[in-house]
């Protein structure tokens, strides 16, 4: 039996997810033919870099299902978070984002006609968020907010107040941008702690549950969580295509070892996916120095066993991620390039730092030469008897 409309575009909002909670609120909204609404937030701290494709990816399969999506600029939250970034960066970043993110979904073909950007102060400023956050807090005890927050807040020794409010303001966003489901982006994971705080939260101020979408914990390329604080575990949206082929191939990746294996999940997450929403759905990998025919790669299992079975090496993977990921980037950067105003929106957002100063060595008197100028100094300014020299 043929799977129904309802069935096909739930398969395709569940691709590729670790877990779903409350799976039954979608299930019921597609049935009845109608778009669930999902909502997408990020703080607008760090600068995007190519992990992001990972919810990117899963946005546009959600686009794709036909969902009204929602994608929440959280500039507010980038200030809470303890140490993350300054606030007068804070909002030049949030159109940096709203510009790089429209622009990553657009790379692969998917129409953003559903697509809504929001900014978090244009709400979370109005009277009556601010009294659902008192009474959230009224609520919620401090040790509950700590755990809710404990995988995306910072932790540190006598941390301010603001981390314990950022998981109730997250918690809030979903009435408040009348979401169906919340998706838990770059590495989704982290954030089932809240997602749960959230199934618990909302009901005690009389909203209503939310399904939860969560990503799993994808690795980067170097095995670990891809950092934009770590330049060489991270590859920029921006990075010219020689930057890009150089990072992946100091990327780490054991042959035949599948477990943690950055590269593979990149293609997992991302290419293959990538491919098929813009129709081609292969994966392709050349061979022609070795004078052996192109592999051609429909699904990861296959990749995985041949990875496995060091058909698929290392030295002729990186290669092909390089390429394909470079045809990602380029509508990308030729936007960027062709784009004054986005071009100075990324100065303002992210400055380069400042150029350090040299410091001038005091000589001070004991350098050659030294008592010979003060001699000569001696004989220019003469000291009078009465101590004074004169004019």
């Amino acid at each position: 039996m043929a799977a129904s409309d309802s069935e096909k575009r739930f398969a395709l909002i569940k691709e590729n997810l670790a877990e779903v909670l409350n799976e039954e609120i979608i299930k019921k909204i597609l049935d009845e033919g109608q778009h669930p609404k999902i909502y997408w937030g990020t703080a607008t701290t760090g600068r995007p870099h190519c992990g992001y494709f990972v919810p990117a990816i899963k946005i546009a399969q959600f686009l794709a299902a036909g969902c009204d999506v929602t994608i929440l600029l959280a500039d507010i939250h980038g200030f809470l978070d303890n140490l993350k970034a300054p606030l007068e960066l804070v909002m030049h970043r949030a159109e940096f984002y709203r510009k790089i993110i429209t622009s990553m979904l657009q790379a692969v073909g998917v129409s953003t006609e559903k697509l809504r950007v929001v900014l978090g102060s244009s709400y979370q400023k109005s009277p009556e968020y601010v009294m659902d956050v008192y009474k959230m807090a009224s609520l919620v005890s401090e040790h509950d907010a700590k755990k809710a927050g404990a995988e995306v807040v910072k932790q540190t020794d006598n941390a301010p107040l603001s981390g314990l409010l950022y998981p109730i303001l997250q918690v809030l966003d979903e009435q408040y941008l009348d979401c169906d489901a919340q998706f838990g982006g770059e590495c989704g994971m982290d954030q089932r702690k809240l997602f749960t705080a959230a199934k618990e939260w909302l009901p005690k101020l009389g909203y209503r549950e939310r399904a939860h979408l969560l990503n799993p914990m994808v690795p980067g390329l170097h095995g670990g969580k891809m950092s934009s604080s770590d330049p060489d575990s991270k590859i920029d949206l921006l990075d010219p295509p020689e930057t890009v082929a150089k990072k992946i191939k100091k990327a780490h990746a054991a042959p035949q070892q599948v477990e943690e294996n950055g590269l593979l999940a990149f293609i997992e997450f991302v290419l293959l996916p990538a491919a098929r929403l813009r129709g081609t759905g292969e994966f392709r990998v050349e061979r022609e120095r070795d004078g052996l025919e192109t592999l051609i790669y429909t699904d990861i299992e296959k990749i995985r066993e041949d990875y496995k079975n060091d058909i698929l090496t290392p030295q002729l993977i990186k290669p092909a991620i390089a390429r394909e990921l470079n045809a990602l980037l380029a509508p990308i950067q030729q936007e960027f390039q062709a784009s004054k105003e986005w071009q100075e929106i990324a100065e303002k957002a992210y400055p380069p730092p400042p150029k350090k100063e040299k410091k001038v060595k005091n000589k001070g008197t004991r350098y050659p030469g030294a008592q010979e100028k003060t001699a000569e100094n001696d004989k220019e300014l003469p000291i009078r008897p009465n101590g004074e020299t004169p004019n």
